[in-house]
């Protein structure tokens, strides 16, 4: 996916940002003693290990790292200007080997995103550092003897500043490349990452409080900040289990009504390519595969009288037919993985004049990916034997679609459709 102009410009504008903040810093990162020496690099470790081993969603495209929690203790045990350091140093690192393999690819893009990432992360946490500027304090936990309340509130304050920053800025690249709004984005933001921020906020403050009893007492944090880690991945684990679970659903149907299991896996490829025709995000094609593969596991709910007729069905029957989108949506919005595709799976039926269902909506107000799959599914269906008809032709299907566009489909993602059927053809 290329970047548009505007992502470009915010990108660079945000690297300027952190220009300033480095010269502003860097000349005052200083080591005074051993200890700090021993500190840094310690704490460089495991930043680096952190943005190794993120985590990856892969539903959301997006990563979270305990590293946050590191340069947090380190905006407590070092100050700021040591800590731009740290983010600086260990970020790129991990940033080159992470994307090496990406940037032999796609090399502007790879330099595009090492840059965003490394400059959203010095600016995040240099305007952060200003508090400890302003209180002309700069280490809060220093001696345990020393430690009091106004320590802690100024380190929660620290904390929600960068927050807000952190998924400002991040934000604004999600909205920029995913053609969403930012408050759309950022609720977004939060209901993803609100609890870990909070966590890895906690253990920042853990690392604070044992650097002021002794430095070799912040390895005994490495313990929780490790099952955080690790429980975290485990989670992400289960509910990737719990996607393949759904989808092994989706293909017993086969056993069934073999059109649905086969369809399932049809839509879902050829609506991700639509999907990367109109340019969507990866994070949008990776929910638009998901939804596609599982869209129809309602149907489980579909009687076979009515689910393998041969014929039309009845005013009674197609009733009940057309509750399969909600049964799906109902069977996997319960799951934390799939909440972000429900409405999408619920409304795939949905007609850009108003006239689908469940609930007669119309342009916009149908969410992407469920036009997405609806143009998929349509044409899948148009081309496929049914039990009351013979498929039809490649070129009549194409005809098709384009005499539905504008009624029962979105005119962009008819266009994006027909542009794919037709390179299709054409290999």
């Amino acid at each position: 996916m290329d970047l548009s102009r505007r992502a470009r410009a915010y990108i660079y504008l945000v690297a300027l940002g952190a220009v300033g903040i480095l010269a502003f810093y860097l000349p005052n990162a200083s080591f005074p003693s051993v200890s700090h020496v021993v500190g840094f690099i310690v704490l460089g470790i495991l930043a680096f290990l952190s943005d190794i081993y993120a985590t990856r969603i892969p539903l959301y495209g997006g990563e979270v790292s305990s590293s946050i929690a590191i340069f947090l203790a380190s905006l407590f045990i070092f100050g700021p200007a040591n800590t731009i350091l740290l983010v600086l140093v260990t970020t790129l690192a991990s940033e080159v080997l992470f994307r090496w393999d990406q940037a032999r690819q796609k090399l502007s893009l790879s330099l595009h995103v090492l840059l965003f990432n490394i400059s959203q992360l010095t600016v995040a946490l240099g305007v952060t550092g200003l508090i400890f500027v302003f209180l002309e304090t700069q280490p809060l936990f220093v001696h345990v003897e020393d430690l009091h309340v106004l320590q802690f509130a100024w380190a929660v304050i620290s904390f929600l500043l960068y927050a807000v920053l952190n998924l400002s800025l991040v934000t604004g690249i999600v909205a920029l490349t995913g053609g969403r709004s930012f408050r759309f984005a950022l609720n977004q933001c939060l209901h993803d990452f609100g609890i870990q921020y909070l966590v890895l906020c906690v253990l920042a403050l853990l690392l604070g409080v044992l650097n002021s009893i002794s430095f070799w007492y912040v390895f005994l944090a490495l313990i929780p900040l490790l099952l955080v880690h690790v429980s975290f991945r485990g989670y992400i684990r289960l509910q990737t289990e719990a996607r393949k679970t759904f989808e092994r659903i989706s293909r017993l149907l086969d056993e069934r009504d073999h059109y649905t299991a086969v369809h399932s896996e049809e839509v879902a490829d050829l609506a991700v390519e639509i999907g990367r025709e109109l340019d969507l995000p990866e994070y949008c094609i990776e929910q638009i595969d998901i939804a596609g593969r599982v869209h129809d596991i309602g149907k489980v709910a579909v009687p076979d009288a009515i689910l393998l007729k041969v014929g039309p069905l009845d005013d009674e029957e197609w009733e009940v037919m057309k509750r399969h989108p909600v049964v799906s949506a109902e069977l996997i919005e319960g799951l934390e993985l799939y909440s972000p595709i429900a409405k999408a799976v619920r409304h795939e039926h949905e007609r850009w004049d108003g006239s689908g269902y469940p609930n007669g909506l119309r342009g916009d107000e149908i969410p992407i990916i469920s036009r997405v799959i609806a143009a998929a599914d349509i044409y899948n269906a148009l081309t496929t034997d049914r039990p009351y008809r013979k498929a039809f032709s490649t070129e009549r299907a194409l005809a098709i679609i384009e005499e539905t566009r504008g009624s029962d489909l979105d005119p962009q993602v008819a266009d994006a459709l027909i542009r794919v059927l037709k390179r299709r053809i054409g290999s």
